[in-house]
């Protein structure tokens, strides 16, 4: 399974129609859990059956497609089937419990509600939320795969913008040469990581380098009255601000990966973990 994802287009309208939706499926999986909290021996299809009680009695649920909505009580249940699953292991500290969503960010639809162009340069949302045509901008090429290959579609909100996401279902192998060598990785908090043959790689520190540009963007929500359009508009730099670290972070972490990967036969390292390193 691997994820292919585009920077979606569209008017001011859609996104409105995006944000909708996104409202309706955190709707949807809070819903689901108050029940599971409300009714012992909630089960998971007990949770799907609930999605049609729900778009019969809020006309906003039914708008939403059936798929999203069956994904929305899908996310209810994982949350919960976590918490079990961490108390029987007798994870120590906190087991999880399912809490409330109160920011959600992104709506899920199988393989239906949605529909691709010819050229697959632009995907047409069909519920009833509004939606419609989205252009999609990216460097994958999406026509490659079949259509009966994508098992979901997400639409995904962030700080610069909104994003389409293809959930494809293909088993990706590339054959290395086999360059006879071993590693060991140790992960440190004043270095990268340390290898075992004495090597280490040092920490860029992104958030560092960026502390100065998140304190300046922080003052600027501060002094923003709530609720005003100036304050949204510092907020969306704010986070503008932690996307780009957040993004700086995982793509040195998959440049270093994929180079120690090429290089070596096997890699061994240590599964840390830090509440195993804390007494409860």
């Amino acid at each position: 399974m691997i994820i292919i994802e585009f920077k979606a287009y569209g008017k001011p309208l859609q996104y409105q129609a995006i944000d909708e939706a996104i409202r309706t499926v955190k709707f949807i999986r809070n819903s689901c859990i108050r029940l599971w909290m409300d009714n012992k021996g909630t089960g998971k299809y007990d949770l799907s059956k609930y999605c049609k009680i729900l778009a019969k009695e809020f006309p906003f649920a039914n708008k939403l497609n059936s798929t999203a909505r069956q994904a929305a009580a899908e996310r209810a249940w994982s949350s919960i089937s976590r918490f079990f699953e961490n108390c029987k292991k007798k994870v120590p500290g906190k087991k999880g419990f399912p809490r409330f969503q109160k920011h959600c960010r992104s709506v899920e639809y199988k393989q239906s509600g949605w529909k691709l162009s010819p050229d697959k340069k632009s995907i047409t949302f069909s519920d009833k939320k509004g939606i419609g045509k989205l252009k999609l901008k990216g460097t994958w090429d999406l026509w490659r795969f079949d259509k009966k290959q994508v098992k979901r579609v997400r639409i995904v909100k962030r700080a610069d913008g909104y994003y389409v996401q293809f959930c494809i279902s293909i088993d990706v192998e590339e054959q290395l040469d086999p360059v006879d060598a071993t590693l060991g990785l140790d992960v440190g908090l004043k270095e990268f990581y340390t290898d075992s043959r004495g090597n280490t790689e040092p920490s860029p520190r992104f958030y560092r380098t960026g502390e100065k540009r998140l304190k300046f963007y922080q003052r600027r929500v501060s002094r923003k009255k709530k609720g005003s359009s100036n304050r949204k508009k510092a907020v969306n730099r704010l986070g503008r601000q932690h996307l780009k670290i957040s993004r700086q972070r995982e793509e040195h972490a998959k440049r270093l990966a994929r180079c120690v990967i090429r290089s070596n036969d096997l890699v061994a390292y240590e599964d840390l973990r830090v509440k195993n390193l804390v007494d409860p």
